[in-house]
């Protein structure tokens, strides 16, 4: 016997072992039936043997019905062998039932014998139909059974019948096998069709979760996938040297798309994943994390040094010039490295030491790699800093100041910039640079924007509603909320619960934003928020990118000059030219232009002698909460019925 049939017998074997184990309360029940049913056809007797015998053959079968089912130990051929032979065995006394009813007088009994008989094939079938050396062996001997049965019955006196009549029961009885046959051919067709259909339906599984963990377009692990790794990695090496993670970014990636098209940004992307493949050794793995972030996780680096040299192997492979088109694409390369350990040892904590350290390479100019300190890098807030920051506004903590805006020539108060100051009960009031790192990072600047818009318009109607005219006043708004069309609905949403008050309110807006790739859906938002009355305020002119692009491309009513500029002021001749030219391209563009950060009278009188008409800085005060604002204003005499520059209708300005 072939090695490959032995295989196949001890699998169905073991199967058989495993149903047969199964099914034996069933079966004793059922001959006990049969015992009973002969002994009130007047078999007892013979019905007496058979049960015995059956009782017999399951003490028997039971132990090797139990070794065999044990699916994790291989069965040997001998018990195999066994294990067969006495199942099929069992057959017989089952059988035997059917065979001594058959020679019953009385026509219910005979019936019994068949539907007995018939029972045993169902069960046979149904239980062993994919199991072939098992069904057809015992398949056989009862249909050989049911022609014994047949020839007993037509010997009978007592079912008198012409020979032909019982030539046809046979030959009926003959097509109920074939088809019986064929039935459980057409069964196995069936299970091999489902089967197949199964196994191509674990291939597209298979198949989708690749896709699910590979990047498309490069072919390497996703992030998702990575994650997954990276846990998986640490927890191997948990007791030797650890696994290190290099974030990788590609600074200048951008340009290339926007110059080139995405089809020379996806070359790049694709050079790179490459690159890495290549560089890397066979235990570590590659992945694309990000749109232009790549990460590589390695358990064979011992050491910081270690570390740093492939960094090192890194930038020098990934800044190589790629060639797409006749042309030379250059990236820079920026890397965060984390190595497990103490200051990192949870995945979470490793993939965000990589990122911190990644952030602060990207920051600086001069060094392309950081590795991962805990105690020398700042700490990250958290999800209990967020809860805090929200409860913080949510409770009046964070609120606005009012810095004021004056005309130069008079000293006349024509506006203010809302600032906001958070009021924490233990650290007292906090400048803006000591909670908006973590808005922006907590990815709280939408929920912030719209607290402050609300609290700006709030205070807002109070001056209007009490008579005082406070001018324009001016709230800085962020990237999120003008690039993202929810961010713009709420910010909707707060200033048309005042639709007279919009005149009096200035969206201050860096250049910075416009490199994002949300630039379109912010030109966009800018046109919008213009056209339902809001002053735009181009903030910090003169530090941006392409700021004379600007110019011609956005509208907008106001420049505000960069601190800078002013804090230059007789110290650098260039400051003074720059701050002429602007003047005049502000008056030439007919908008307005605020000179910020002016602290001292020096500075004051040179803005004044080169036309600027707008200042704002401490020379004039800070920040202050709303009720001194609005004490200023009473002062001042800002009643609704004066007339300043700022208060024209937003028709009578030009639209750039």
């Amino acid at each position: 016997m072939r090695q490959t049939q032995i295989d196949h017998f001890l699998h169905q074997t073991q199967i058989a072992g495993h149903i047969s184990g199964r099914d034996v309360p069933k079966r004793v029940a059922s001959a006990l039936l049969m015992v009973g049913i002969c002994h009130i056809a007047g078999f007892g007797l013979e019905g007496v043997i058979l049960g015995f015998c059956v009782i017999v053959l399951e003490i028997i079968a039971y132990p090797l019905n139990a070794r065999a089912s044990q699916f994790k130990k291989r069965l040997s051929l001998p018990m195999a062998i066994a294990v067969f032979g006495v199942n099929w065995a069992a057959m017989f006394p089952f059988l035997g039932f059917a065979v001594v009813l058959s020679y019953s007088d009385t026509v219910p009994f005979v019936l019994i014998s068949y539907l007995w008989a018939f029972g045993i094939y169902v069960h046979v079938s149904n239980t062993f139909g994919l199991l072939p050396v098992y069904n057809w062996s015992q398949m056989t001997v009862a249909f050989g059974t049911i022609f014994l049965m047949l020839w007993n019955v037509s010997q009978n006196p007592a079912f008198e019948g012409q020979s032909h009549y019982w030539m046809l029961t046979a030959i009926l009885t003959a097509v109920y096998i074939v088809n019986t046959f064929d039935t459980m051919n057409l069964q196995k067709d069936t299970h091999q069709a489902l089967e197949r259909a199964r196994q191509e339906a674990n291939a597209r599984l298979a198949d989708l979760e690749r896709l699910s963990r590979s990047d498309s377009l490069t072919g390497l692990m996703n992030r998702r996938a990575f994650d997954e790794v990276v846990q998986s990695m640490m927890h191997q090496h948990a007791n030797k040297q650890g696994v290190t993670v290099f974030l990788i970014d590609l600074d200048g990636f951008k340009p290339i798309n926007d110059s080139y098209g995405h089809v020379a940004g996806d070359a790049v992307l694709c050079a790179i994943a490459e690159r890495l493949e290549k560089l890397t050794d066979r235990g570590d793995r590659v992945a694309r994390v990000g749109g232009d972030e790549f990460a590589v996780l390695s358990s064979s680096i011992t050491s910081v040094k270690a570390a740093q040299k492939l960094a090192e192997q890194i930038i020098a492979t990934l800044s190589a010039a790629v060639p797409f088109e006749q042309k030379q694409l250059d990236v820079g390369i920026s890397i965060g490295i984390a190595r497990q350990g103490p200051d990192a040892n949870t995945p979470p904590e490793l993939l965000s030491g990589a990122d911190q350290a990644m952030y602060l390479a990207k920051q600086d100019p001069d060094v392309h790699v950081k590795i991962y300190d805990k105690n020398a890098f700042p700490v990250r807030p958290t999800l209990k800093d967020r809860e805090m920051l929200i409860r913080a506004m949510e409770t009046g903590q964070i609120v606005p100041h009012y810095q004021p805006k004056v005309r130069i020539d008079t000293g006349q108060l024509v506006g203010f910039e809302a600032l906001s100051r958070w009021h924490h009960p233990t650290r007292g009031i906090l400048p803006p640079s000591q909670f908006l790192p973590m808005i922006n990072e907590l990815a709280l600047q939408g929920a912030f924007m719209t607290h402050t818009a609300r609290h700006v318009m709030d205070d807002l109607a109070q001056m209007v509603d009490d008579g005082l005219d406070p001018g324009q006043v001016s709230i800085n708004m962020s990237e999120v909320t003008l690039a993202t069309l929810v961010g713009r609905k709420e910010l909707f949403a707060v200033i048309e619960r005042y639709p007279a008050l919009r005149r009096y309110l200035t969206f201050e807006i860096t250049e910075d934003i416009f490199i994002a790739r949300s630039s379109d859906v912010i030109r966009r938002s800018i046109a919008l928020f213009r056209q339902a009355g809001v002053r735009i305020s181009l903030d910090d002119f003169g530090t941006g990118y392409a700021s004379l692009q600007h110019l011609k491309e956005l509208e907008f009513d106001e420049l505000k000059l960069d601190t800078g500029f002013v804090r230059d002021l007789g110290i650098d001749p260039t400051a003074k030219v720059l701050i002429e030219g602007l003047v005049t391209i502000s008056k030439g563009l007919n908008v307005d232009l605020i000179a910020e950060g002016v602290e001292n009278l020096k500075q004051r009188d040179m803005l004044r002698d080169m036309g600027c008409l707008h200042v704002q800085g401490y020379y004039y005060g800070g920040a202050v909460p709303f009720e001194e604002a609005y004490l200023r204003l009473t002062a001042e005499g800002r009643r609704l019925s004066g007339i300043d520059d700022f208060s024209q209708p937003q028709d009578q300005r030009a639209a750039v």
